[in-house]
């Protein structure tokens, strides 16, 4: 079945790097090294003129960024609330046991190592973050869809971001989060949390294309997919909160999901999974889920999920939901591990 929109699509904001011929390029810094040599070797600098002598001398630098990024074009505004949905699984009824596969899965960057993956751990849910749509780092594949479709699941994807330095004016790239499932899909939304960090946001001298410095537009996003189990509710929260943000941040992120579970009856069956970026052991995070009634699929353990970090990712349960032989796999794919655990409903 093609693609379907669950929420009216928007117009999607357009960025462009500012066209500036090379020779003007050349002529600007041929410019500004010349005035900063001549102020070099003027003699007798007082305190004014040293402020002067710094801005000269930077303003090669000044001059590229400049040339490189430009403003972003004017366009009308862009909300970022389309979801993306595809069904490809076949019809499907109740099911008194499902495996899960949580994985930020950088982007998509690694994509046959994440299909050998899921063709090994044979999930029912993949809860994957930091998955790419039209973005030229992953080929402007839209690897949601393309994960769907080779594993004849069904799937949801949420922008979190408009990649601006990914895509074309004509073609904008985004990036979120993205939830496939062999059960039927029977509602999808999103949270666009009300707290964000400042960030990423768009800046006039900021060269954009290099991966530190990216620039974007949107926010962060929790998806919410309500899925039909044989007539019975699962609902499935799938996280990605800020990584450029403080601790108080992330918990602020954390409580409007905690508030909209709230909705549901007590023992509705609920997954809070994602990527964390509870960088320390000491992170509330994982405190404040426990006392929302939220059960850890790892149990106690604090296990590292990233090459280099730490536990950033994790599965909470809640409701009539039990989880066993939660684990972490050590394989190749991301710079993160996934989370492997079967549930009972």
């Amino acid at each position: 079945m093609p693609n379907a929109v669950l929420k009216p699509a928007a117009t999607r904001l357009q960025y462009k790097l500012k066209a500036v011929p090379l020779a003007v390029t050349r002529t600007l810094l041929r410019s500004a090294k010349g005035e900063a040599r001549t102020a070099k070797r003027t003699r007798n600098w007082t305190a004014p003129h040293s402020v002067l002598r710094d801005f000269l001398l930077s303003c090669p630098f000044l001059a590229l960024s400049a040339a490189l990024a430009g403003p972003p074009v004017p366009t009308p505004p862009e909300t970022l609330q389309t979801l993306l949905s595809g069904n490809y699984a076949p019809a499907s009824g109740f099911r008194a046991r499902a495996a899960i596969l949580n994985w930020n899965i950088e982007r998509g960057k690694n994509l046959e190592d994440i299909k050998e993956q899921i063709r090994q751990n044979k999930p029912d849910l993949c809860i994957f973050q930091e998955v790419d749509l039209g973005a030229r780092r992953t080929h402007g594949e839209d690897v949601a869809k393309e994960l769907a479709e080779a594993f004849k699941m069904n799937y949801v994807f949420a922008p979190e971001f408009q990649e601006l330095s990914q895509g074309t004016a004509e073609e904008p790239a985004f990036h979120g989060q993205a939830l496939l499932t062999t059960l039927p899909v029977r509602a999808a939304r999103m949270i666009r949390f009300q707290h964000q960090s400042g960030f990423w946001k768009p800046r006039r001298m900021m060269i954009s294309s290099l991966p530190m410095l990216q620039r974007r537009e949107g926010g962060r996003v929790a998806l919410v997919t309500e899925i039909d189990n044989g007539g019975k509710p699962l609902v499935v929260y799938n996280l990605h909160l800020e990584s450029k943000g403080t601790g108080q941040l992330r918990l602020e992120q954390l409580d409007e999901v905690i508030d909209d579970a709230k909705r549901y009856p007590p023992q509705t069956p609920i997954i809070v999974a994602g990527d964390f970026n509870s960088f320390t052991s000491h992170s509330s995070l994982i405190p404040r889920l426990r006392e929302a009634g939220f059960r850890s699929a790892l149990g106690d353990q604090r296990v590292r999920t990233h090459v280099m970090v730490g536990a950033l990712d994790w599965v909470f349960v809640r409701g009539s939901i039990e989880c066993e032989h939660g684990h972490v796999l050590r394989v190749p794919g991301s710079d993160h591990f996934p989370i492997a655990v079967d549930v009972r409903l």
